[in-house]
């Protein structure tokens, strides 16, 4: 027993470097959109289908990733799932060696593919990491720390992308090479670790329908599953849409610098202190899944989704009435100069803080929909794996928005209705209404 839980000891390691990964590549392709523009001399929304391919992959490998796990196990799924991740990662670093739209479309390709991968991470690292800890308490505490080093390495490509990209209006995709290699090189050792690690696996057995009018129910049959379907849709587009286009109008035109009396330079660096403003919001995200799993246990998950759905609303809200050039001061990094406190407008401080909000709207939103579900809530799974699409088509709009009417602030009003729906399926949409439907 001792000696297969020191066996266990660097694929648990490896399991939360992936969960990690899983935030890594996906926040990437937000930051890159700016790259893609730039370099391409793009419009807005066709900056952002890099962050559209990512999760319409979502649509396109959520179920299947799903029948996979279940016939094949949870290894062969994770060495699938890390074999597509470098093969979608070493795509688009193939993109940043050509040159045209040969290289914008290789890019968009690569992270297609690359997004196959984040779903299919998703549904095989959670139950292996808890697999791999001998499940129970351990279990659970390993999850909250793979959770968290999700919600960090999201913080940290944010960050290291304004590094690396020092100017946006020069942006290349080659400037982040270093970032790609660093996704490379945790995907070839995953690889090779889970290979020789002995993973523990549910005994697959072939389920047969007993009767032809059973086989006709499944999650599609609950009215609260359908509508939460749609909640999860709505908030990975308000989770990721809501930081995606704040970055993008900090760098064009959102902040306001003094200019130098001596080289008449502007004094600061829109992009870096973009990226730190928006590495911010999934900083909070990180703080605020540690503040809902304390109170989890205090509080209702109809409670939460809607004390923050509500918040949310209101931060939204007064972002966009309120006039940008009332600035609060947001420690920063401003490039070559250090940390430092930067002035930023009063609306993006108030973006930022909807990272509190949306980090516990996942738990909420799927606790709530698969109540009562039974024996159909591992297929529900598969299901709200696939609406998780809803954080590439959201941005989309928002960024449509954006080019149409030639204001940032404008395209938040998709995120007024994506947290006005949200409300509803708390106080309404959630309640279980087939409760005569047999689950067991």
């Amino acid at each position: 027993m001792s000696t297969q839980k020191k066996s266990n000891v660097l694929a648990i390691i490896v399991m939360i470097l992936l969960f990690g990964m899983i935030s890594f590549v996906t926040n990437l392709a937000s930051p890159m959109g700016d790259v893609l523009k730039n370099q391409f001399d793009v419009a807005n929304w066709m900056g952002t289908l890099g962050v559209f391919a990512n999760f319409i992959a979502y649509a396109c490998m959520g179920i299947p990733a799903g029948n996979l796990l279940q016939k094949r196990g949870y290894k062969f799924t994770a060495l699938a799932a890390v074999a597509v991740g470098f093969t979608g990662v070493g795509v688009q670093t193939i993109a940043g060696l050509l040159d045209g739209n040969l290289a914008f479309g290789v890019y968009l390709l690569g992270a297609f593919i690359a997004g196959f991968s984040m779903c299919m991470l998703n549904i095989v690292v959670n139950p292996m990491l808890n697999k791999l800890a001998g499940g129970g308490n351990r279990g659970n505490q390993l999850l909250q720390v793979g959770g968290s080093f999700n919600s960090f390495m999201g913080t940290a490509v944010i960050f290291l992308t304004g590094i690396f990209v020092p100017s946006i209006t020069n942006a290349e995709i080659k400037q982040v090479f270093p970032l790609m290699f660093i996704a490379l090189a945790i995907f070839a050792l995953a690889f090779v670790v889970i290979i020789f690690t002995n993973v523990p696996e549910n005994e697959r057995v072939e389920k047969i329908a007993s009767t032809k009018d059973e086989s006709k129910i499944g999650p599609l049959s609950f009215r609260h599953f359908v509508l939460g379907a749609v909640a999860i849709f709505i908030y990975v587009g308000v989770e990721v849409g809501i930081p995606n286009v704040l970055q993008k109008w900090l760098q064009n035109g959102g902040l306001e610098f003094d200019t130098c009396p001596i080289c008449g330079n502007a004094m600061g660096n829109a992009e870096s202190i973009a990226a730190t403003v928006a590495a911010t919001y999934w900083l909070l995200m990180f703080f605020g899944r540690l503040a809902g799993a304390a109170l989890g246990a205090k509080f209702s998950a109809k409670a939460m989704l809607t004390a923050v759905s509500l918040l949310g609303l209101a931060l939204v809200g007064g972002a966009m009435i309120l006039d940008p050039t009332n600035t609060v001061n947001l420690p920063v990094f401003k490039g070559t100069e250090g940390f430092g406190m930067a002035e930023v407008p009063v609306n993006a401080a108030l973006l930022v803080l909807c990272g509190l909000c949306t980090s516990v709207m996942w738990g909420g939103i799927f606790n709530l929909a698969v109540e009562g579900l039974g024996k159909y809530t591992e297929r529900g799974a598969g299901i709200f794996m696939a609406m998780v699409c809803g954080g590439g088509i959201l941005p989309l709009l928002q960024n449509v928005i954006v080019d149409w009417t030639d204001s940032y602030l404008t395209s938040y009003w998709v995120i007024v209705a994506g947290l006005a729906y949200l409300l509803f399926y708390a106080l309404v949409g959630s309640k279980n209404v087939n409760k005569n439907i047999k689950t067991e």
